[in-house]
């Protein structure tokens, strides 16, 4: 985290006012200090110094929001406003979130606590906060016009409940929810649970992040708010391969990993080298008698789903979203197939007059990943990072989670490519090949006939 002394300054101005604030309904005071936070690094774990004790989450290329104790009451203080979001070096894109980043940052809090969220309206319109799956007071949940008139522009309002359950919910506006989700105006929440819990295991790493998706066309900055599903920028927490951190762990750790999806598509999650079990839903828990081992789980719109597994198989495994689209970004939707087509004398005709010009898709699109091909100021590559053994070609929701034996216990630090025992890589083969099977041609030359039946009136009625 690189505003550890802003955290610090949090804290001591908090342990300093604790004993002198009372904060009533009729006569809040005090607002706590908001906490902003720029750097697109995953944060270290919070470790909580006030309040219950727990076992704290990483969010991906995010951080946790510190709060403040008052009377027993935990504080918050969330800052709606306009942000700028590296989604990926060089690549900066105009947004609304909450403390200086989309997605905001991540609440953690213990089941019983009280809470009290304090947030401040810094955006050009009006605004309100949605906690998504929460069980709370009417009044508390956030959309505009039913529950509570909506947070005018520079005013403050109050939300103030128990989290009354353990699991995992995310939090969005429910005002001009089109325009204000489509900016990236989102987060996590974390409830953990008061004690032992005979459904919610301890585990040794705890990660979690949002699925988001923009539309920003090649070379601008803003993303257009009136798509409805042809996104073209697919993230996690507002970042893209290669600049989405990998997931490190160590040999033999029990890992929990949270994924919320506020896009407005379903993303089947795949994780390579393990199985996992699905352990908790937007709705808690789930029953260990319903779990069963997948390696691929879907999350469907405005759902969140909880894995879990025992990192066993040490090396460097993709974890991405199966839809092989969004693994890739900066696409274009009326690109044509090429693949076979052969225009090297065409091309060099525009050559002459167009010297940057670049035929794509004549053998695939594998060429993307290799090729420097000039594209506009401020656009993420379609295809891009590199491995040990060349380009991985992937551009979007794509990471790694690394095993490996040697690293620490709460140690999150990258520990670099992974060391292939000798005899573990695939190779080239240049021995003699194997004669290759085929099937059987048929020996029957009778051309295949069709015929169309076409139904009757007697058939039409039955």
């Amino acid at each position: 985290m690189t505003n550890t002394n802003s955290r610090r300054q949090f804290f001591a101005g908090a342990a300093a006012s604790v004993a002198g604030l009372a904060v009533a309904r009729s006569a809040l005071a005090g607002l706590p200090e908001p906490v902003i936070q720029t750097s697109v690094e995953t944060a270290p774990p919070l470790i909580p110094t006030t309040g219950r004790p727990y076992n704290p989450v990483v969010t991906l290329n995010g951080w946790t929001l510190p709060w403040r104790m008052n009377n027993g009451v935990k504080e918050f203080h969330l800052v709606a406003e306009p942000v700028v979001r590296e989604v990926s070096p060089g690549f900066k894109v105009n947004m609304w979130g909450y403390n200086g980043q989309s997605p905001g940052p991540t609440i953690e809090v213990v089941e019983g606590d009280r809470v009290r969220i304090f947030v401040t309206n810094k955006l050009p319109e009006h605004t309100t906060i949605h906690w998504h799956g929460q069980r709370l007071p009417s009044g508390m949940d956030g959309v505009g016009g039913l529950n509570q008139r909506a947070i005018p522009v520079g005013k403050t309002y109050v939300y103030e409940f128990e989290a009354r359950r353990p699991g995992t919910f995310m939090y969005h506006p429910h005002a001009d929810e089109m325009v204000q989700m489509a900016m990236g105006m989102m987060g996590m929440w974390v409830t953990h649970p008061k004690a032992k819990h005979p459904h919610i295991s301890e585990v040794d790493r705890d990660f979690c992040f949002l699925l988001n998706a923009f539309d920003v066309e090649p070379g601008s900055k803003t993303p257009k708010i009136n798509t409805m599903t042809d996104f073209n920028i697919w993230c996690w927490n507002s970042r893209v391969f290669p600049a989405i951190d990998t997931l490190n762990v160590r040999l033999n750790d029990r890992v929990r990993i949270r994924v919320g999806n506020l896009t407005m598509t379903n993303h089947p999650i795949h994780l390579h080298g393990h199985e996992f079990l699905v352990t908790g839903t937007d709705g808690g828990p789930t029953p260990p008698s319903t779990r069963w081992y997948e390696v691929t789980t879907d999350v469907a719109v405005g759902q969140m789903r909880q894995i879990e597994l025992i990192a066993d198989e040490e090396g460097d495994w993709a974890m991405h979203c199966h839809k092989s689209h969004h693994t890739m970004n900066a696409m274009g939707h009326d690109v044509p197939t090429m693949i076979g087509v052969d225009h090297r004398g065409l091309v060099k005709k525009i050559q002459k007059v167009a010297p940057d010009y670049m035929l794509m898709g004549e053998r695939g699109m594998a060429d993307m990943g290799e090729m420097q091909m000039p594209i506009p100021d401020n656009t993420a590559p379609m295809m891009t990072g590199t491995g040990q053994f060349g380009p991985l070609e992937m551009g979007g929701m794509f990471t790694v989670f690394k095993v490996r034996k040697d690293q620490k216990p709460g140690d999150y630090k990258d520990p670099g490519p992974y060391k292939f025992p000798e005899g573990t890589v695939a190779y080239e083969w240049n021995g003699a090949l194997p004669p290759t099977p085929r099937p059987a041609a048929s020996s029957d030359t009778t051309p295949a006939t069709a015929q169309a039946i076409k139904p009757t009136a007697k058939g039409m009625s039955h």
